[in-house]
């Protein structure tokens, strides 16, 4: 029996997992009830699963090289109005991302696994991970030795999306997703009476021309080809019409591909902000928040393995290689920043309703792609493993 033969079987299962996943999202770091579940879950089909990081890891398979597949597990912190009959129970969180489909899927490609333990040349590492959304999981359980104890020799990762019709699957190679750095200039004045403001320091005019003055580094300062977003989305300032205020609090989000640039504008940003204030006889302080990403690059060579090995289980329309990248974060990044990583988009579309996009309310997922996604994870692990154990024998 094929491995997709095998998932089309365990569907019922694995879509009975996504429904019970989806009817319970957990948001951020807090996912006991779902850790509870995948454990569970995973010791009944055999593993000896260990908590870790926040999330759950298990492992199948012998010693040799080890490659991680990584399913994320947490909500958006959001109102669900998709009407579905499993729709979340849990008001202000709800699985409008697709996260609930990443872990079944992960699930029922741990049944096919574990069936198929005897055949496999190396070891599998199941990563079960929260805090996607608020980019922290990641980092968590790296610092918990998710990447040890075996070590890993790479990383796989799928992101079903709700646009892509059903089934398609799409690889990314090189440059995938942006850094972000979310951030906040707090510009510092002297208040007075707004009819006297030579008594003062506006730092609502400071705030005015450091927002002017950031724009030259996308037009100035980056080389040609190189690509960065340097966006203000908020600024707050001053409670009446006749008064300058003390402080001005500015927020906004750094988006980009290469991490020297991404360290250039974090720099550049600072000095600018504090030279335009100090220019203006006032102060201005730049803070990051502790949640960020860097950029997520795909290894090329792995994405090619994993591309090629999927062709061999299905056809070779439904997978092809995506050679663009896309503005959203991801904390697979993290990952990837480690150990080669290959990371793919699994189609999810439903045909007959309007299709709305990811973290929208009213997003539904087409429960057609997860045997496809967990067939493709387990086959992707058997075959990367077994290329490698090749390599190992004739390297010998």
């Amino acid at each position: 029996m094929s491995y997709m033969d095998r998932a089309k079987e365990l569907a019922p299962v694995i879509v009975k997992d996504r429904r019970v996943l989806h009817s319970k999202p957990e948001v951020g770091m807090n996912q006991e009830h779902t850790v509870d579940y995948v454990y569970n879950r995973l010791k009944e089909m055999g593993y000896e699963p260990q908590r870790m990081g926040g999330g759950v890891c298990a492992l199948a398979g012998i010693p040799g090289k080890t490659l991680l597949l990584r399913a994320d597990m947490d909500a958006l912190p959001m109102e669900e109005e998709s009407g579905l009959p499993f729709a979340s129970q849990n008001p202000g969180a709800a699985h409008c991302c697709g996260h609930d489909l990443h872990t079944a899927m992960l699930l029922g490609a741990a049944q096919i696994l574990k069936e198929h333990e005897d055949e496999l040349k190396g070891t599998v590492k199941l990563m079960f991970q929260p805090g996607e959304e608020t980019l922290c999981g990641a980092r968590a359980m790296i610092d918990a030795g998710i990447l040890e104890n075996p070590g890993v020799d790479a990383a796989l990762a799928f992101h079903v999306n709700s646009g892509v019709p059903a089934g398609a699957v799409l690889a990314f190679q090189g440059p995938t997703a942006a850094s972000s750095d979310s951030f906040t200039i707090t510009v510092t004045g002297k208040g007075c009476h707004g009819s006297r403001p030579d008594e003062g320091v506006d730092p609502i005019a400071i705030a005015c021309h450091i927002h002017t003055a950031l724009q030259e580094l996308q037009a100035r300062e980056l080389k040609a080809g190189e690509i960065g977003v340097m966006t203000i989305g908020s600024i707050h300032g001053g409670t009446t019409f006749n008064v300058i205020p003390e402080e001005v609090k500015m927020q906004g989000t750094i988006r980009t591909f290469d991490n020297e640039v991404r360290e250039k504008l974090r720099a550049r940003m600072q000095e600018i902000c504090e030279g335009v204030a100090g220019a203006f006889r006032g102060s201005a302080k730049v803070s990051f928040e502790p949640a960020y990403a860097v950029p997520m690059v795909c290894d090329r060579e792995l994405a090619a393995e994993i591309k090629d090995s999927l062709c061999q289980l299905f056809s070779e329309k439904q997978v092809r290689f995506v050679d663009k990248s896309f503005p959203g974060s991801e904390d697979f990044s993290f990952i990837a920043q480690q150990v080669p990583a290959s990371f793919l988009v699994l189609g999810a579309r439903i045909e007959e309703k309007e299709v709305y996009g990811q973290h929208h309310p009213k997003v539904q997922f087409n429960e057609k792609c997860l045997p496809v996604g967990a067939a493709a994870y387990a086959y992707a692990a058997v075959s990367w493993l077994e290329k490698q154990s090749r390599k190992t024998q004739e390297e010998g």
